[in-house]
């Protein structure tokens, strides 16, 4: 609502600064000409007044900072909305992207408020693809919901202990500064890592000292000689420092793959450019492919150099499935020249982005359980699984969502939106327009400044703790130890009315080392689901095609 005023009229002061002029004028008037209907007006102007005093000083909101009484409608609205929608539009859980349900859920464990709900739940257990986790009558008892991982692989010298929830990749520029502060302070504050995106590390970034995963897109920004070509000792230069953790090569992204993108020259700023590598206000290029290297074997090639330059850190891809014999053929490189990454991150089509073509958004790109699916599946059948860490991300917010991406063979699970909603991101989808009413994705310095850094890092502190803590307690339910042993036979899915079952029979499966045998006993082995019996003997190590 807020930022459609915006559009028709800059009203964001206009109430205020006319309550203050009424209230100004109203008090004149009164020691003047006193009256009844003039005493009422100064009562009315000074209250308001008092208000838009009190939201323009206060941290705790940004939408109330950057809209004086104004704002109030918009929360009054919520309020209500739960009985106009129940009666008259929708339910809770039926919104896009994210429902009313599930923001709600990640504001009340962003602000450490309750995230218990009365009188059962709102979903239709009845209705298909409805899931749930198995519980135990035999439940466990854990004394921590820091729950971490170990990647690197035998190449790596300098592992990361992770933890199994982070913050995605989301660059400067696309985020606030005031939001790339409190996300890695908040990173920081709660020993979890923090995706720079494929904007480079600004110095953002670099003020509160939290972990970096640092992601190189084919823009190679950051590390970029002038034509945009991959530079190894700008790379060497922040690769490097202690606080960058592991690198994350960027093939294509969730939202929008197999798509380039563009940041206009008028929004490269000084800061932007800084940190980026590249001349001020001039266009910004992401190209579709990357330069450094046009076939599988080359992709392994670069990233044993980047581990080399880095001095021995953890170095992987991310990626959103699309042609499965592009994928298999890495895997074969993998197999020809015996170099793996440590870790390779799957982004589900579900992705979010500030702006992507609509036909990319909605139809372009495999959503992230089945492209995690056949990821896992792909590496325990070429024997690989155990060298290499997967993560995943795609509109993962709450404690179930991680626990059914880790059954599909996650080790760890991003979340982007759900720490915007953390910072206090309202879902107006006016990410592309500068006009962020929370100053989240804006980088108009007043629209930002409502974003209070501490007041937000708390927050995305809040949100990290205690969506681990609801996973500890599924963890403790189901009568495990960790989250990496939640499989898929206790995740159950209902097919229709009447029928369920377990994840493990609903998806392919593939037994260890099943692909290591010739192409022509992989295409008649009926075990194995369709994709691997006509695709990986096409797939080819030498180039992304067909052989």
């Amino acid at each position: 609502m807020l930022h459609l005023l915006d559009r028709i009229y800059p009203v964001r002061y206009t109430v205020f600064g006319l309550a203050t002029l009424v209230c100004l004028w109203s008090t004149v008037s009164l020691l003047t000409t006193p009256s009844a209907w003039i005493g009422a007006t100064w009562v009315v102007s000074g209250a308001l007044t008092l208000i838009g005093l009190r939201d323009i000083t206060q941290t705790f909101s940004a939408v109330r900072r950057n809209y004086p009484i104004i704002g109030h409608i918009r929360f009054m609205l919520e309020k209500i909305r739960p009985e106009i929608r129940q009666y008259f539009i929708e339910s809770d859980t039926e919104a896009t992207p994210f429902s009313r349900s599930q923001r709600s859920l990640v504001y009340a464990r962003a602000k450490g408020e309750t995230d218990k709900r009365p009188f059962g739940t709102q979903l239709d257990v009845r209705a298909a693809g409805y899931e749930w986790i198995n519980h135990s009558l035999a439940p466990t008892v854990l004394s921590s919901h820091d729950f971490r991982i170990d990647i690197g692989g035998p190449d790596c010298v300098q592992p990361y202990s992770a933890s199994v929830f982070n913050i995605s990749a989301m660059s400067f520029g696309a985020l606030s500064a005031n939001a790339i502060q409190a996300l890695n302070a908040g990173a920081k504050r709660g020993g979890f890592a923090h995706d720079t995106g494929e904007g480079s590390i600004s110095r953002w970034h670099r003020l509160h000292g939290g972990d970096l995963i640092w992601e190189i897109g084919s823009g190679y920004f950051g590390c970029r000689h002038d034509d945009g070509s991959f530079n190894p000792d700008r790379f060497c230069t922040h690769a490097q420092d202690a606080q960058v953790k592991m690198i994350e090569l960027k093939l294509s992204q969730g939202a929008k793959p197999g798509h380039g993108g563009v940041l206009p020259g008028p929004k490269v700023t000084a800061e932007i450019a800084e940190a980026r590598g590249v001349p001020i206000g001039t266009d910004c290029v992401s190209p579709a492919a990357h330069s450094a290297f046009a076939t599988p074997l080359e992709l392994m090639l670069f990233m044993a150099r980047l581990r080399d330059l880095s001095g021995g850190k953890p170095v992987g891809f991310k990626l959103c499935i699309g042609h499965p014999w592009e994928w298999f053929g890495m895997v074969k490189a993998m197999l020809a020249s015996g170099i793996t990454p440590d870790f390779i991150v799957v982004d589900g089509s579900e992705g979010g982005t500030g702006a992507a073509p609509l036909e990319f958004t909605d139809h372009v790109g495999v959503p992230l359980q089945e492209g995690l699916r056949l990821v896992h599946n792909t590496l325990v059948g070429a024997g690989l699984r155990d060298r290499i860490r997967i993560g995943c991300a795609g509109k993962v917010v709450s404690a179930f969502d991680i626990a059914r991406a880790m059954a599909l063979g996650a080790d760890w699970c991003n979340s982007a939106r759900g720490f915007m909603m953390a910072l206090g991101c309202i879902q107006a989808q006016a990410c592309h327009t500068g006009h962020c009413p929370t100053g989240v994705t804006t980088q108009d310095p007043q629209r930002q400044k409502a974003l209070d850094v501490d007041n937000k890092t708390q927050r995305v502190f809040n949100f990290h703790q205690n969506t681990l803590a609801a996973l500890q307690e599924l963890v403790q339910a189901a009568g495990l130890t960790h989250p990496n042993q939640i499989s898929p036979a206790h995740i159950v899915r209902r097919i229709d009315g009447q029928n369920v079952a377990q994840l493990d029979r609903l998806l392919p499966r593939v037994a260890p080392g099943a692909l290591l045998a010739d192409a022509e006993s992989i295409a008649r082995n009926e075990s194995l689901h369709p994709v691997f019996r006509l695709y990986w003997g096409q797939a080819s190590a030498s180039r992304f095609g067909l052989a």
